[in-house]
């Protein structure tokens, strides 16, 4: 019991970082590389804030900063390339993860920096006999809350169908009147969100943030949003909880060396069966 909470808490956690990588596909049709990284920096915040502020003003001040970063990005490293041809922008997505790793790593000094342990997220509690932490019961249902959240905002909003106006088709979208640099920044603003509030809960589980703590679960994130249809929030969702739950089950199973090789693996299982993912739709082109 306690590996299948565990597994579904890694699940959560997943979902809340491919969240973000969905929804800019979705509208930009972008691999946001730089994603994962943006989730190692509010790690990072969140160890130097500690050491000055409280929690209670630590983590407001984490969110805030977060999104400030990934708007950053958004407005210097994407929008000047919005008419470039998609490669231009991929590999400026590569180069924003790579100067945010080198930033991270000169101000930590290649040091592994220890992450604050919340007290109420670090507490013991049992659960059908299986002993685990408070985070790991906490996650699952703060995600369920952020994605009915989500959904609302997306399907009940003048934003939100502007977003879901911007997927299907982008230059149409524009012509319509629709803000389109407004609907993308919101979109990274929402994916800054949930990255940093992914971070609290990841780095609970996991205390040591080094410059490359964002690639594997930002990877395993994305290979979520994959399998579940890239494009599709509850595809990602249900992704992320799929691979938490099975990595942790060959876990259990005294299988670990092969626990991250089993996400790659499902990766390519999906895209040779369905590549359009679990929840994707397929697209025909009309001649």
């Amino acid at each position: 019991m306690a590996y299948l909470l565990a597994g579904i808490s890694a699940g959560g956690q997943y979902a809340l970082i491919a969240i973000g990588y969905t929804m800019v596909y979705g509208i930009l049709r972008l691999i946001n590389f730089a994603h994962a990284d943006v989730f190692m920096v509010a790690g990072l915040l969140m160890v130097y804030l500690t050491t000055s502020v409280p929690y209670y003003i630590a983590i407001p001040l984490v969110i805030l900063i977060t999104v400030l970063v990934a708007f950053t990005i958004e407005k210097c490293a994407y929008s000047p390339l919005r008419e470039a041809p998609r490669m231009s922008v991929m590999i400026s997505a590569i180069g924003v993860s790579y100067l945010l790793q080198n930033v991270a790593l000169y101000v930590t000094g290649g040091q592994p920096q220890v992450y604050p342990q919340m007290e109420f997220f670090s507490r013991t509690v049992t659960i059908f006999g299986a002993t685990t932490k408070m985070v790991t019961v906490i996650t699952p249902l703060l995600v369920a809350v952020l994605v009915v959240a989500l959904v609302f905002l997306i399907n009940k909003t003048k934003i939100g169908m502007a977003m879901r106006a911007s997927s299907v088709d982008f230059n149409t979208a524009r012509l319509m009147g629709i803000r389109i640099n407004s609907v993308i920044s919101f979109t990274f603003i929402i994916g800054a969100v949930l990255a940093a509030i992914g971070s609290m809960l990841y780095f609970n589980n996991y205390p040591s943030v080094i410059p490359t703590s964002g690639s594997m679960p930002g990877l395993k994130a994305f290979v979520s949003a994959v399998v579940g249809g890239i494009g599709s929030i509850p595809g990602a969702v249900v992704g992320a909880f799929i691979i938490g739950i099975c990595e942790n089950l060959l876990k259990m199973l005294g299988l670990t060396p092969f626990s991250d090789a089993f996400t790659f693996a499902l990766l390519i299982v999906i895209l040779c069966v369905k590549p359009s993912g679990i929840f994707g739709e397929k697209k025909i082109d009309k001649v």
